[in-house]
């Protein structure tokens, strides 16, 4: 037998969850233990604990507890700890714990947009026509010199929330004002990303990495918008279906040759090599596909509908990644030919302000779905709501539309009060 992982897997979100579910069907899987965890995790299995003693921005009490309960193996769900440099202090200070996911110095792909956007210029990599603007005013300048229909992007870490798609020049300037001057998103806003706006549809595929090969799962299309047909402010996403019907795989394989590759290899080259799993957002535009941005970790709500569709071992590929043999020939990336569907359910109010602590009930669910936790908690044994993106179903079948009404019937098991989610999920590719 070889030899068993205890995991810390930090974070908190529906992403931790459907990581903490599809790694326990793993023989390798001793222990999970999830720093800080929610409702879902803290009862989905005795192999699973939630940690919650411990901060998941305090990396030195991390390594302690990683030291004392014997963990072997640490991975960073979301994007903060990355950026922060989780994985640098792991292996500063805990050397024998391998990790899946970057260094602080590739993250930077997530962490700064004008970082990044300077990197594809660099690789020829497809990507939006842009600016990085540090100056307000001159940023104001360059826009009042401009006609063509722009994207506004914070470049630092903002949740998700901080790309602004403007309709007329007036509100271009209003988001410019804003993110630079009222620091709406605080010190990401310091610095902006001003770029074409790029027309079609969007695709996320995400790319597990050893720094040199890459394994991708099917793409995955994002419903970013709260309301349905689009409507509304951005969130951290709404919904998700794979695989999308708009990359044959011709497509898949030249977005592999023109972007995934020589992304890996760009950053290898440059000296920060990426090891974890690298989520590329594209538009497929009438020149073809072009990078949006770069995650340099697992999509939410992306990673609830992929996972389901994973039939291979998650740890064992995890840990290929680590140790730089995901090329190996029993390394297998194994998907299944279904569909799968994802559908959020948030709470009223959300992406503004909302409640938390709003008790819930979930009935069971049907064959082929899961309801995977993200803003949840236990409190004296009552599961209530403790985030904006409270709780997703996620169901698999033959067809997509079979995915996506099992997924709705799945949201019909759970009940709080002011929940709210999107009716249309998939409804774009449903129509074609």
């Amino acid at each position: 037998m070889a030899d068993q992982l205890r995991v810390l897997l930090v974070g908190n979100g529906g992403r931790e969850h459907a990581i903490a579910w599809k790694l326990l069907q793993s023989p390798r899987i001793e222990h999970i233990y999830v720093c800080p965890g929610n409702g879902g995790t803290a009862t989905i299995s005795p192999k699973v604990t939630n940690v919650t003693s411990v901060k998941d921005t305090d990396f030195a009490a991390l390594v302690a507890f990683a030291q004392e309960h014997n963990v072997n193996f640490l991975i960073p769900g979301p994007e903060a700890p990355l950026v922060a440099g989780i994985v640098d202090h792991f292996a500063q200070h805990a050397p024998h714990v391998k990790a899946f996911g970057p260094s602080q110095a590739a993250a930077t792909m997530e962490g700064s947009k004008t970082f990044s956007k300077d990197f594809m210029k660099r690789h020829n990599i497809p990507t939006a026509a842009y600016e990085n603007f540090s100056s307000y005013d001159a940023a104001t300048k360059y826009l009042d010199s401009i006609s063509h229909p722009v994207v506004i992007k914070a470049s630092g870490l903002a949740a998700g929330k901080g790309v602004i798609i403007p309709q007329t020049k007036e509100e271009a300037h209003a988001a410019l004002k804003d993110m630079m001057l009222s620091k709406e998103f605080g010190s990401a806003g310091d610095e902006v990303v001003i770029e074409e706006l790029l027309t079609g549809d969007e695709l996320s595929i995400l790319t597990f990495s050893d720094g040199h090969s890459i394994k991708s799962l099917p793409p995955a299309q994002d419903h970013k918008r709260i309301f349905d047909h689009d409507q509304g402010p951005n969130t951290g996403g709404m919904g998700t279906y794979a695989p999308t019907r708009i990359a044959p795989p011709e497509l898949l394989a030249q977005i592999d040759r023109d972007v995934l590759q020589p992304t890996v290899d760009g950053m290898r080259n440059e000296g920060f090599t990426f090891k974890g799993v690298l989520f590329t957002g594209l538009m497929m535009t009438p020149q073809g596909a072009k990078v949006l941005e770069y995650n340099v970790r697992f999509g939410d709500p992306e990673t609830q509908s992929l996972l389901c569709l994973m039939e291979g071992d998650l740890a064992e590929v995890m840990l290929a990644c680590a140790e730089g043999r995901l090329s190996d020939a029993d390394v297998d990336v194994k998907v299944s030919s279904r569909s799968a569907a994802t559908v959020v359910v948030a709470a009223g109010g959300y992406p503004g302000s909302y409640a938390k602590g709003t008790p819930m009930q979930l009935d069971a669910v049907g064959a082929d779905t899961v309801l995977f936790h993200a803003g949840t908690a236990v409190k004296d044994g009552q599961l209530v709501t403790a985030g904006g993106r409270v709780i997703a179903a996620t169901a698999t079948a033959a067809t997509l539309e079979e995915a996506v009404a099992k997924a709705y019937k799945g949201v019909e098991c759970i009940h709080f009060e002011g929940m709210q989610f999107r009716t249309d999920i998939a409804g774009r590719a449903l129509k074609k």
